[in-house]
């Protein structure tokens, strides 16, 4: 009888019941692939920092979960180590493909009467900056823009040796896609110059406030990590067009040095070019100081 009952011992030992910690062990284990792809802002990936870091269990090493550590954050320096040249092709494509989406748009409305509208012109350079935003913030930031390189240069968020060829890799994508606009479409009126209908004040003004409510967005989702990352695009593609809409009768809302240049040398007309020269990138500066002043 005695046998017997060390025997039934024995075998309650060998089976031990599942216990609640177990479980609670396997509720908190976090993917580090998981947390990887959400979109972050530049300071947290160029540091190395995240919020959210891979947890050890209760009964992981010391040593395993310094392991696993120096992985995770080795693979956030390979996502932040672009080439400048990778980064330069990014500029000079992304440039290409927005400028020719606009110019297209605004050609197919001049010869099909009307037909786009500046609701569609609007929307049409809206959607364009939105996808890009999506295809190349990794790669680049997704500028596509002088002003928005020089107002992320001043506040230390693209390195100065990167700016001259990000801006150069910009004004020859529109000047690519502005002659190859006009190649393919031979448009009679050269309307997709940005030329002020304006005063020379107003129109001034307007593409300085313009930028400034542009990079006011954009500081505030790409730099700032208190910001809702996800809908970046959304946003950025979205004040575009607000913008467009606003001033796109009076000046053609540029609010882009780029987007100016490249039709103006493919057509030949340089009507007060100044203007958009000068106002978009002190408002791109003041839009992007602004943020910076009020931001936690």
């Amino acid at each position: 009888m005695e046998e017997r009952k060390r025997g039934m011992d024995a075998a309650a030992v060998t089976v031990p019941p599942l216990q609640t910690s177990e479980s609670n062990k396997i509720s908190i284990i976090i993917s580090p692939r998981a947390a990887s792809s959400k979109v972050m802002p530049f300071e947290l990936i160029g540091a190395g920092s995240i919020s959210s870091h891979p947890h050890a269990t209760p009964a992981e090493s010391s040593d395993a979960h310094a392991t696993r550590y120096h992985q995770w954050n080795h693979g956030l320096q390979k996502m932040k180590a672009v080439p400048l040249i990778k980064k330069v092709i990014a500029e000079f494509l992304g440039t290409f493909i927005l400028i020719f989406t606009v110019l297209s748009t605004i050609i197919m409305n001049e010869q099909h009467d009307g037909v786009e509208s500046l609701l569609g012109i609007a929307t049409s350079a809206g959607l364009a900056v939105t996808v890009l935003v999506l295809s190349l913030i990794h790669i680049s930031g997704c500028h596509l823009n002088p002003a928005v390189s020089i107002a992320m240069t001043v506040f230390g968020h693209l390195p100065l040796a990167h700016l001259l060829p990000y801006m150069t890799a910009q004004v020859l994508g529109s000047i690519a896609a502005s002659f190859t606009v006009k190649g393919i479409y031979h448009p009679v009126n050269p309307g997709i110059t940005t030329v002020p209908k304006v005063g020379t004040v107003e129109a001034f003004f307007l593409e300085l406030i313009m930028t400034f409510v542009l990079l006011f967005i954009i500081t505030a989702l790409a730099t700032d990590p208190h910001a809702v990352k996800e809908l970046i695009a959304v946003a950025v593609g979205a004040t575009i067009m607000m913008n467009a809409l606003v001033a796109g009768p009076s000046t053609g809302a540029s609010m882009n040095p780029a987007r100016t240049i490249g039709p103006a040398i493919a057509t030949g007309r340089y009507t007060q070019i100044w203007i958009y020269m000068v106002a978009t990138p002190l408002g791109a500066i003041a839009g992007t100081g602004a943020y910076v002043a009020i931001k936690l």
